[in-house]
């Protein structure tokens, strides 16, 4: 019997690398991003191509480098390692042969986003006292289809290449710069006879503008200097885990599937020190993915707003604040898209790069597909009641954003005198099979609720809201079929009709819309049964979450189940569909199966006045860890573990917010009973369904 050490569900490893080199690991920071061994990168918000040609600009990556032994050392035992470690984000390619191994590692540097990293490191083994050798194998070349790109003189011994973008994404818009550093790459390195070791480094340092690409090389060259490029990378990491940590004891897969779901999460979004005002969204692939023609061009979709944020919001205010700006910058081009269209107010564009203008290759889905309006605002309302910081909407602009999508549905809606309520006519709802329908069920509830919250902020912020945002949200058609207590997707609709993905069970989860048990039931079940199976991965979580509120916990477990299917290889890699094809490294799908564990096993539910839960979790998961929830200038961690919960409110938490903690209890739903959160001190209490609230009689975090 041997008592071997369990492997670490942070590090994936393999021997073998993945035969489709969609498949390899992607690294990314919120603003670079690219697929190891590639020789393409992006830069966030660095788009080519005008309206719906636009798409993520290829850049050269002069880390296109494979490492390999020279014929000699090839000689012998050769073993080939792969391991992409998610603690730190950073990926290593081992050698190991009877005289040395050899180790590249590749990052993109998470504390200075400016930054790519790769570090090769030779260690002599044995007595041997002869040189050895690698070969690094670059596919890099400084030439790119999207920018013409002009060398510099060498700065400081590094190479130096620029340029612009072809085409705006606007006519008469700004062509983006793009300038590139990087330290030269030789074709071999040596470990002298007289040396038992030896560490190189290289670095690529991209910005918009020769002083700030200068500037962030030099930072490079300090960092090296000191010996700090790499642990300052690790300490930014090691920071956001801390923040934000979802853990469980049980499946292996499943635990796995958590972790790099959420690494690569955090790696679509910017560093927790990073200056407001650059984040350029997320794409349904992320940053590593979106050139022309593949991985939806790398545009931002509702898929950012509804599938990814609610998990990164759940953390880290500060992050999702990132998102609630990228959308506030659209503004104008969303002023554009609805005039364009006839209507008032905003229309968020379908698909969204930098100026919030309409740049979707098929018109068909920006005209329809306006259910992005009320995605967007429920993000926003969901940031509102998690931080109470009103300053985003303030001098954050957000109310423009709320206020301006209220106004867009009142000049959309068409009131029918036949059945005394207000239509949306002519959409294509979520599920994308159909178009040109009248009152999308899901659309039409967004809708409501984006009106119900526009009143609701106008009153807090003493803004005169027209009495047309109420009206019509109190007369908005919700269908449903009173026979056959079910809610049809879309006026018409007949039960049976295949649909492509979650789209009328979304109604219970997100959007909260109140129904009875037996009709969320029915939702669930009829929907289930004609759901595409090769549909996009984020429907599924959306199924279990829906179970889960039902007490089913069995039935979700084996919807939540088919999302494996999505996972490609020993890197995690998702794909859009389960065969392997669409979209990668799919957010999307990643959005949807964290938010069935964060939102679904905890029972977590964002309202105005509390965070509500309601844990329950299937027996082969023995305990559920979630540390670091944000809520109300707070950080609390939680534990789940049989028929207990252990929550501890965080003393002096870090990246909680801008807004000042508020003092919070625990209210169970069941005995009425009330326990103070105080920091430092944990509290327990049996599993069953409660809130977090403010203490009774503690002064309202709202300001005055």
């Amino acid at each position: 019997m041997t008592n071997e050490t369990p492997a670490d569900p942070y590090i994936f490893t393999t021997d073998l690398l993945p035969l489709d080199p969609r498949f390899l690991p992607p690294l990314a920071n919120g603003l670079l991003g690219w697929r190891v061994y590639g020789d393409i990168m992006h830069m966030g918000g660095v788009y080519n191509g005008e309206g719906g040609d636009c798409h993520r600009a290829n850049l050269p990556c002069p880390l296109a480098v494979r490492m390999d032994l020279d014929e000699v050392e090839k000689a012998g035992h050769l073993e080939h390692s792969y391991s992409l470690d998610t603690h730190t984000g950073i990926f290593t390619h081992s050698l190991r042969t009877v005289g040395v191994i050899a180790s590249q590692s590749l990052y993109t540097h998470r504390h200075h986003p400016n930054l790519l990293v790769m570090e090769v490191l030779l260690v002599r083994q044995g007595t041997s006292q002869e040189p050895i050798t690698i070969k690094l194998d670059s596919r890099f070349t400084p030439q790119s289809d999207d920018i013409v790109f002009h060398s510099e003189p060498d700065y400081k011994g590094a190479s130096y290449i620029q340029g612009r973008t072809t085409t705006a994404e606007v006519p008469g818009g700004v062509c983006p710069s793009v300038h590139i550093i990087w330290t030269p790459i030789t074709p071999s390195l040596t470990l002298l006879p007289d040396q038992a070791q030896s560490r190189w480094g290289f670095v690529v340092a991209v910005a918009g503008s020769q002083d700030s690409v200068q500037a962030h090389y030099d930072t490079a060259l300090e960092l090296m200097t000191n010996g700090n490029l790499r642990p300052s990378h690790l300490r930014a990491w090691e920071e956001l885990w801390a923040g934000s940590t979802l853990e469980l004891t049980g499946p292996d897969d499943l635990s796995r599937a958590l972790i790099g779901c959420m690494f690569y999460l955090l790696s679509a979004f910017p560093s927790l020190h990073e200056a407001p005002g650059h984040f350029g969204g997320v794409s349904p692939g992320g940053l590593s993915n979106g050139g022309s023609g593949q991985d939806y061009w790398g545009h931002v979709f509702w898929d950012q707003d509804t599938w990814m944020y609610p998990s990164i919001g759940l953390f880290y205010p500060q992050l999702a604040r990132a998102v609630l700006e990228y959308r506030v910058r659209t503004v104008d081009g969303a002023k554009d898209n609805a005039e364009k269209q006839g209507y008032k107010g905003l229309k968020f564009p379908w698909e969204s790069a930098v100026s919030g203008r309409e740049v979707c290759p098929e018109d068909i889905y920006g005209q329809q597909e306006i259910h992005i309006n009320g995605d967007i605002t429920l993000a926003f309302q969901h940031y509102l009641y998690l931080t109470q910081d009103m300053s985003m909407f303030t001098e954050g602009r957000g109310s423009e954003v709320i206020w301006g999508v209220a106004d867009y549905w009142v000049s959309r809606v068409t009131w029918s005198a036949e059945e005394q309520e207000y239509h949306i006519l002519g959409v294509m709802p979520p599920d994308e099979y159909y178009y040109n329908v009248n009152n999308s069920v899901y659309t039409n509830t967004v809708a409501k609720y984006s009106l119900e919250f526009a009143v609701e902020l106008a009153a807090q912020l003493k803004y005169p809201a027209p009495q047309e945002w109420q009206q019509v949200a109190d007369k908005i058609k919700i269908p449903f079929d009173q026979k056959q207590k079910y809610h049809p997707e879309f006026d018409g609709y007949k039960k049976g009709q295949f649909v492509k993905q979650a789209d009328t069970v979304l109604l219970g989860y997100p959007l909260g819309l109140p129904m009875t048990p037996e009709v969320r039931r029915n939702d669930l079940e009829f929907y289930e049964a004609v759901t595409d199976p090769g549909g996009p991965a984020m429907t599924w979580g959306m199924f279990a979450v829906g179970w889960l509120e039902l007490g089913e916990v069995e039935k979700a477990g084996r919807l939540l189940q088919k999302c494996f299917k999505n996972i490609q290889g020993p890197f995690q890699v998702w794909s859009e569909s389960s065969d392997g094809s669409g979209a990668v490294n799919f957010l999307t799908g990643m959005g949807g199966f964290l938010q069935a564990v964060l939102f679904g096993y905890t029972g977590f539910r964002v309202q105005k006045d509390c965070l509500a839960f309601a844990p329950s979790i299937p027996e082969d998961i023995t305990q559920l860890c979630i540390r670091g929830v944000s809520y109300l200038g707070n950080k609390m961690d939680w534990l789940v573990r049989g028929q207990e919960v252990y929550i501890i409110l965080r003393e002096g938490a870090k990246h909680a917010g801008n807004t000042k903690p508020c003092a919070l209890q625990v209210v169970l739903k069941n005995s009425g009973t009330k326990i103070p959160l105080i920091p430092g001190k944990p509290v327990t209490f049996p599993r069953e369904s409660g809130m977090i609230c403010k203490v009774d009689g503690a002064l309202s975090c709202w300001p005055m």
